[in-house]
């Protein structure tokens, strides 16, 4: 297969290494485990958690005699997949046999798909920055294929001190490995474009993408060239199952290529392992080609064939999408693409964002879920599907805030309670007195009490007007927050004589 470089040099991503820049070149494959209830073929179920080879089935185990057989929601997951990363659907596929010999693959052999993927070219849209002056950029990422693979089980080496254990409950789990073109060029790259996968799968509900749980993994193929140079050796890392991970086996792997090839070296093809103790990859074998697994179509299981109606019907009940729901919020709320971003990042913030926003201003929605709910949930260390503040606790502060019930620095102490404690925004300021004071006549009255008080200011606000703000804050802080703002502002002004 011949590889085509389809990105122009771009220095700000070349590394320095002792005899001048380097590009590195990188490319992904993605294994994807498909979310569905039972294997690619067979019946047995994908449940995560369950004790060893507790999810095994005859087939599983490779018993004679037993014939696999497609799994139709897999076919349907690999499909939606495809159009969500806009590839070609392939409406004839087929499954070849991938040989090689691991104890933990019973068959001798992995139903894979060479030749003929289920899904062919496609793009991912990633943003990287922001840049010094706070601009991101958007890069197109080039998908060269998706094909449907059947897990192998896993060595387990720490259950005896003189035996390896084999877990089968993984074997012939149904996988999407999504293979990217080299079109990536640094390691801020590389990540974003697993979490942006990682965000359409989630979407589509295709795959969870928990990695830590080893639903999504990526083997990453690292190389480097000088700038206009050919395409160098690649090194191929396996299973690295963390985003971060991703960028520091990327680094790490480049500067030991980068040392090499300056002390005179060459680079061998193979595969390596990364360490995240360490901070380094470390050799695991050679790197095999496609010949060496010996491909042929497994006589077991007929071509994949389905029609345009089949694709159709798919389309049809798509969700919208992470780009087009962003694209939706800065066109219908007025919301910055950097805002945007953040609210489509997971769905299921985007979800609770736009419950929050039913029918309110979206800006001020956004202001609150990002900035508080977001922050609150990050100190706490809480994902978004543990808040315990529901949409319409917050949609209600929110609504405070517009009635003129209460001002903004009562909606954070509300927040917080709310956060705390729980309970109806509306009938906790009804309840402690935390509404908002209107009345003119009282507010009047507090600032002429400050301005009383700090006789000897008030006669300096007129050469410097700025102390006028001062006096502002002295008023709210007497009035316990309560006091309208603006009003505050416009009567101590107008007291002070400050146009």
């Amino acid at each position: 297969m011949t590889i085509i470089d389809t990105r122009t040099p771009d220095p700000k991503r070349f590394i320095p290494g002792a005899t001048g820049d380097w590009e590195v070149i990188i490319g992904l494959e993605v294994h994807a485990q498909v979310l569905s209830n039972s294997k690619l073929f067979s019946g047995a179920s994908t449940e995560f958690g369950k004790a060893p080879n507790d999810n095994v089935s005859l087939v599983d185990a490779a018993m004679p005699g037993m014939l696999p057989v497609i799994n139709e929601e897999c076919v349907r997951q690999a499909v939606r997949t495809g159009l969500g990363l806009k590839a070609k659907i392939n409406h004839r596929s087929i499954f070849d046999r991938k040989n090689y010999f691991y104890p933990d693959l019973p068959q001798g052999y992995q139903i894979s798909q060479y030749k003929d993927p289920i899904v062919g070219e496609g793009e991912i849209i990633i943003s990287v920055g922001p840049d010094k002056k706070g601009n991101f950029e958007d890069i197109e990422i080039g998908i060269e294929r998706l094909h449907l693979e059947q897990d192998a089980g896993k060595s387990m080496h720490d259950q005896h001190p003189t035996m390896s254990y084999v877990d089968l409950n993984r074997s012939g789990v149904a996988l999407m490995e999504i293979v990217s073109k080299p079109d990536l060029r640094s390691s801020e790259e590389a990540k974003a474009y697993v979490t942006k996968l990682r965000t359409i799968l989630r979407y589509l509900g295709t795959c969870d993408g928990n990695m830590d749980e080893g639903s999504m993994r990526a083997d990453v193929n690292v190389s480097v060239r000088r700038e206009g140079e050919d395409f160098g050796t690649r090194c191929e890392i396996k299973n690295v199952n963390s985003i971060r991970f991703v960028g520091q086996a990327i680094e790490s792997e480049a500067r030991r290529q980068i040392a090499i090839l300056e002390d005179g070296g060459q680079i061998d093809q193979e595969t390596r392992l990364f360490d995240p103790v360490k901070g380094e990859t470390r050799s695991m074998r050679s790197k095999e080609d496609a010949h060496d697994y010996r491909y042929f179509p497994d006589p077991d299981l007929l071509p994949l064939e389905f029609d345009d109606a089949f694709v159709k019907s798919l389309a049809a009940d798509l969700p919208e999408l992470p780009d087009d729901k962003k694209a939706r919020l800065m066109a219908d709320m007025g919301l910055s693409a950097y805002d945007a971003s953040i609210l489509v990042s997971e769905k299921s913030i985007a979800d609770y964002f736009e419950d929050v926003a039913d029918g309110r201003d979206g800006k001020a929605a956004a202001n609150w879920v990002i900035n508080d709910l977001l922050g609150a949930l990050n100190k706490a260390g809480k994902q978004i599907d543990e808040t315990p503040v529901s949409p319409a606790q917050l949609g209600a502060v929110i609504d405070l805030i517009k009635e003129g019930t209460i001002s903004g620095k009562i909606a954070k102490d509300l927040f917080e309670i709310v956060w705390n404690e729980g309970g109806d925004p509306n009938a906790i300021v009804e309840d402690r007195g935390m509404k908002q004071v209107t009345d003119t006549g009282a507010i009047e009255a507090a600032v002429d009490e400050v301005i009383a008080a700090n006789a000897d200011k008030a006669a300096q606000v007129k050469d410097k007007p700025s102390m006028a703000g001062w006096f502002v804050g002295q008023v709210m802080k007497a009035t316990q927050g309560k006091a309208n703002p603006q009003a505050v502002n416009a009567l101590v002004r107008k007291k002070l004589g400050v146009e």
